[in-house]
């Protein structure tokens, strides 16, 4: 095999074929392939675009570029992952209730990415617990809990680990089909039996656009479903954030707010949704309704909670952490509310925007080796469709200093638009594939 032949096939618009692609993944894996043909090659993908069938080669061969792990549990493997949002804290409450259900969830995350907030940075905000495990300490916490939540080793997927650097620098992060790839070969090395892909639409996601999300929903269970993965997905709305809150230790306190509070709203019913696909998929319950019953009994039930204190314990954060979590999540030094500035409804918001705000407070990186402040953020949120009065909260937002929360206070008012109107506010759940 010769890198210069595979990208002459994109060039030419003929097909690659599994042999050649999975030559190439290799070689991204193991350097045999320069920086300069991998950045060719990505950018053949996103001008040609691969047919299903390369789609599902490209995948596999990433997904086998290194470690693949297998399981032998008494029940089935499960996990979720989100196209990424603002205030889309699901994993840490779906994964422990889960596994209160008889799943066993080796949920491998990310961190922030752009506007969006990252599991591992959320997680991280709990005092002592660190994500970076060893792959056999990963098994027992898996084994013993049912759950955990931890980054990717280096073994795991190398080619995507490679081929996304490239990516960055190329202006090539948007193909489908290279996302589908990153996002797959990752989950499918980690020895999943199901999956769910909830991907966001709206302002404050990636994909904008219905046609946009629903695009990208077809291709990633088309290729995980090729792939030997059943999986399902849901497109859901990011026009707004999800939970009340942007910020790594507060999007945790909302996430212990429905494990240990019986707290409702827009992230427990997400939450509840998604969890009764994986669990009618994963054969736990004869359909998704009662599937959603389940997960709804393990959150209010405390069985969630306790499943998620025990991996806490287990990671290196405090023993008792969901019995008494308020006392150690950290707090901003500088808390002020957002006055709105006119009475009306709340028509819209740029969730990029607000998204951005809270990285601008130090709450996500501008670059890669900013370190990253768990207490600042966004909490209190306004929701769409609301009545304010004027000089009402629109929201809190907590920084380190008086400079950043000002800042952070003019981009808030910039996102959230007023008008005299109440808007149509669109459903969590827009569609289910697969």
């Amino acid at each position: 095999m010769d890198a210069r032949e595979v990208i002459a096939r994109l060039r030419r618009d003929e097909a690659s074929g599994e042999a050649a692609l999975r030559w190439f993944a290799q070689g991204l894996a193991d350097g045999t392939v320069s920086d300069a043909q991998a950045g060719a090659f990505a950018m053949g993908v996103c001008l040609r675009g691969l047919s299903e069938g390369e789609r599902v080669a490209l995948t596999e061969a990433m997904r086998d570029s290194g470690t693949r792990m297998a399981w032998d549990m008494p029940g089935p493997v499960l996990d979720k992952h989100s196209t990424g949002g603002v205030g889309d804290c699901v994993s840490l409450v779906l994964a422990p209730a889960l596994a209160a259900c008889g799943a066993y969830v080796p949920m491998i995350s990310g961190r922030g990415l752009g506007h969006t907030g990252g599991t591992l940075d959320k997680m991280e905000a709990i005092p002592g617990l660190a994500t970076g495990v060893s792959e056999e300490r990963f098994r027992a916490i898996v084994g013993e809990v049912g759950c955990a939540i931890v980054s990717a080793s280096a073994n795991l997927a190398p080619a995507d680990k490679r081929l996304y650097a490239i990516r960055d620098v190329t202006a090539t992060v948007e193909s489908i089909d290279l996302i589908t790839a990153s996002i797959l070969s990752k989950k499918l090395a980690a020895g999943l039996e199901g999956l769910v892909l909830d991907v966001k639409c709206g302002s404050g996601a990636f994909m904008k656009t219905p046609d946009e999300a629903r695009a990208l929903a077809q291709a990633l269970v088309a290729t995980a479903n090729g792939a030997g993965c059943a999986t399902r997905a849901v497109i859901s709305d990011m026009n707004q954030p999800l939970a009340a809150s942007l910020g790594n230790a507060l999007e945790v306190a909302e996430s212990m707010e429905v494990l240990c509070d019986g707290a409702g709203g827009p992230l427990r019913d997400l939450t509840v949704a998604l969890g009764g696909m994986l669990l009618e998929g994963g054969g736990l319950a004869k359909d998704a309704e009662e599937g959603a019953a389940e997960i709804d009994r393990a959150l209010s039930s405390g069985a969630a909670a306790e499943r998620f204190g025990q991996m806490v314990a287990l990671m290196g954060g405090p023993l008792r952490f969901a019995e008494d979590w308020r006392r150690f999540l950290p707090e901003a030094t500088v808390i002020r509310e957002v006055a709105a500035p006119k009475a009306g409804y709340v028509t819209a918001m740029e969730g990029e925007r607000l998204g951005l705000a809270v990285v601008a407070l130090g709450g996500g990186r501008q670059v890669e080796s900013d370190v990253v402040d768990p207490a600042v953020g966004l909490s209190d949120m306004v929701r769409l469709g609301a009545w304010v009065e004027k000089g009402a909260p629109l929201c809190r937002v907590h920084a380190s200093r008086e400079g950043a929360a000002k800042a952070a206070e003019a981009a808030v008012l910039q996102a959230v638009e007023i008008g005299p109107e109440a808007p149509e506010v669109p459903g969590l759940i827009h569609e289910r594939i697969g």
